[in-house]
Parts: structure tokens; C-alpha cells; sequence
């Protein structure tokens, strides 16, 4: 970003302790009264080092790190490096494992959605479906404390399996979450999605159109916005997401208000794959893992594998590569919120300064996953 300033712009700093930035983001703005004319995001204020340190810590030391990467969505990290080692050890999960994975999965996909759905609103300044998005959040955060004994960062999944079964009737609690759901989340649309207020701030506002989204390298939610029909889930599908039902939500103008459409679309087909999953999931009690593991001596076969999942923020990859030792040789992630604050100064560019925080909230980036 060019610092001279002619006498019509002032440069001003967004962040990196802001509420609406979702994160330790900071925006140098350069604007001409009303209008953004440059943006600058910096960022690197919540870097922890994540890949780096993975070569100082063994496998199973560093697993329950991977939770942090992403801590809105911690069970797809889990399941990246979990598959990136699975195919260098050759691993076969079992199928009771595999499903339980995708019924986890999609709930952390739509507790992701939910709180961002509320953030989103709340950018807007629209205080109460925070509190009501909230509500339905919490009930599938009970599930998983339930499960894994803990409310946000759950280390559930081991090499080759998940680390013990569900607790008794814990399946029948999923259900009866997912029959409430769908009611719960045309209580949303009914006050959100033809609000004029919404519509005014949204429709035609930060348009993102396929060619610009494919060349930022954007994918998840964003991209099928902008009517680039692209999942995981579905092109390449893993764990056990051929054997399920369900479709892609796309939309078409890109705007603000699509990626919205996009992601409350998502949290329908994901109840519709949880309740699946459920039904197929065995009811006898039947292997949760490859094998035990001795995590002070296991060791990852030397070579490298790449594994890629469809996270609630667009493509998460985990890039591995193993000498053969208790540690690995290197970690590299690659994950959606990078490239969707790549994308943010090309977004805003010349729009009012009022458009800033529904644009920015749209694209549903979570900072330590950028920095990583």
C-alpha cells in the first residue's frame, strides 16, 4: 500500500483488537471520505508456530495440538492429520470409527456455522440471533462434552480409529438435536433472509465472481457462492461420505447474502448426513481402531502424503512428510481463512466504508487458522 495521502484520504487502522475483525487481524484502510481506495490486512499477531512445531513432538504428542489450528472446528483438523498418517502407516479405519467421525464432523459443521451466523448479524448490529444461534450451539457443545469431555478443543480421534465408543443413548440425543434443527433454523430465515435491512446491506455487496475466486485460491462456502458447484465431500469423496445422501449447496451472484444462503443451506444437508449416518451405524459393539498404539515409540512409515478435507471455511489441507522417526519431518497446512483474507482487500475496494464488516464477515475467517 502506497502512504502518501493527498488531502482527501486519511489512512486509518481497523484492528487488531477490534470485535467485528474475528480474530488479531489488523486492516490498514486508506480511505477518501466514505469510499475504502486501499487495504493492506496484516497479520501474524496470533502465530504460534504450529507447523514447526510438529518436528520437536512426536505423532501423538502433537495430535492434540491440531484442535488449536482451527478451534471452531476442531474435529476436521483432528481428521486431516489423522488421514495424513493413516495413509503413510496404511491404516484401514474401521467403519463404526468412520462414521462416528462423520456424525462428529458435521456437528462441529453446524455449530461452526451457527456461531457464525450470529457474529455475522452481530456485525450487522443485530444483537439477539447471536443469543438465539447461541442456544442451539450449545446443545450440540453438550453432545460433544458429553463424548470427548470437553467443550471446544475435543483430541477424540487417534490414528486408525477414534479413542472409545459413544457414551449410551448419546446417539438418540444427536436425533432428537437434529429433529429440532431444521424448525430452529427457519426461525432464523423468518427474521433474517427477506429483512430489508439485511437484504440492503447484502444483496450485490461484496460480489465475488467465480473467475476472481478461483485464481484467490478460494474454496468451501465462498467458492459455491459464486456458482462453482466444488466439494470434497462429493468430487473426492472420503471417510465414509459415498455411502450418504446428500447435496451441494451452491448459489450464483457471490454476494454477501448468497454466502449466507450457502451456509444455512449446509447445516440442513448436514443434519440429513448426521441422521444418515446414524441409522447405518452399527449397533453391536465393534472395533473403534486399526490397532493400539504406543505413542512414546510409534513411528510413521518414511514418505510424504497430502490429505484434504472439506472443512466449514473451504478445503483444509494437511501436507506430511515422515523420515521414518518418532517425529515428523515436516507439517505443512494449508487452510480457506488464508486465502479468503487474501481475497478481502479485492472485495472492498472502492465500497463505502459501511460495507467493510458485512463483506468481512461473510467470508467466515477464523485468524488462527491464518496464521497458523
Amino acid at each position: 500500500m502506497t502512504t502518501a495521502l493527498d488531502n482527501r484520504e486519511m489512512l486509518i487502522n481497523i484492528g487488531p483488537q477490534h470485535p467485528s475483525t474475528h480474530g488479531v487481524l489488523r486492516l490498514k484502510m486508506r480511505l477518501e471520505g466514505e469510499i475504502i481506495k486501499d487495504t493492506e490486512p496484516i497479520i501474524g499477531y496470533l502465530h504460534r508456530g504450529m507447523e514447526k512445531l510438529a518436528e520437536s513432538r512426536s505423532y501423538c504428542q502433537y495430535l492434540p495440538m491440531v484442535d488449536r489450528i482451527d478451534y471452531l472446528s476442531s474435529f476436521f483438523n483432528l481428521a486431516s492429520f489423522c488421514m495424513a498418517v493413516e495413509n503413510l502407516s496404511e491404516f484401514e479405519v474401521p467403519g463404526k470409527a468412520q462414521y462416528i467421525r462423520v456424525i462428529t464432523m458435521e456437528l462441529n459443521r453446524i455449530a461452526s456455522h451457527l456461531l457464525w451466523l450470529g457474529s455475522f448479524l452481530l456485525d450487522m448490529g443485530a444483537t439477539s440471533p447471536l443469543f438465539y444461534t447461541f442456544r442451539e450451539r450449545e446443545e450440540i457443545i453438550k453432545l460433544f462434552e458429553d463424548l470427548a469431555g470437553a467443550r471446544l478443543l475435543y483430541n477424540y480421534y487417534c490414528f486408525g480409529g477414534v479413542k472409545k465408543d459413544i457414551p449410551e443413548g448419546w446417539d438418540k440425543k444427536v436425533l432428537e438435536v437434529c429433529k429440532k434443527l431444521p424448525k430452529y433454523i427457519k426461525e432464523y430465515e423468518a427474521i433474517i433472509t427477506k429483512n430489508p435491512i439485511v437484504l440492503e446491506r447484502t444483496k450485490c455487496v461484496g460480489v465475488l465472481d467465480k473467475t476472481t475466486a478461483l485464481s484467490y485460491g478460494i474454496t468451501g462456502p465462498n467458492l459455491r457462492a459464486s456458482g462453482v458447484n466444488y466439494d470434497l465431500r462429493k468430487v473426492k469423496p472420503y471417510s465414509v461420505y459415498n455411502e450418504l445422501n446428500f447435496k451441494v449447496c451452491t448459489a450464483q451472484n457471490g454476494d454477501c447474502h448468497d454466502r449466507y444462503r450457502v451456509r444455512v443451506d449446509e447445516m440442513l444437508e448436514s443434519v440429513k448426513i448426521i441422521e444418515q449416518a446414524i441409522k447405518k451405524l452399527p449397533d453391536q459393539e465393534d472395533v473403534l481402531f486399526t490397532k493400539k498404539i504406543a505413542p512414546a515409540v510409534f513411528k510413521a512409515p518414511e514418505g510424504e502424503t497430502v490429505s484434504l478435507i472439506e472443512s466449514p471455511r473451504g478445503i483444509t489441507a494437511c501436507y506430511l512428510t515422515s523420515d521414518g522417526t518418532i517425529k515428523p519431518q515436516r507439517v505443512k497446512w494449508r487452510t480457506g481463512s488464508f486465502s479468503a483474507v487474501q481475497l478481502l482487500p479485492e472485495l472492498i475496494k472502492n465500497r463505502q466504508y459501511a460495507d467493510l464488516m458485512p463483506i468481512l464477515g461473510s467470508l467466515d475467517i477464523v485468524l488462527p487458522e491464518v496464521d497458523r
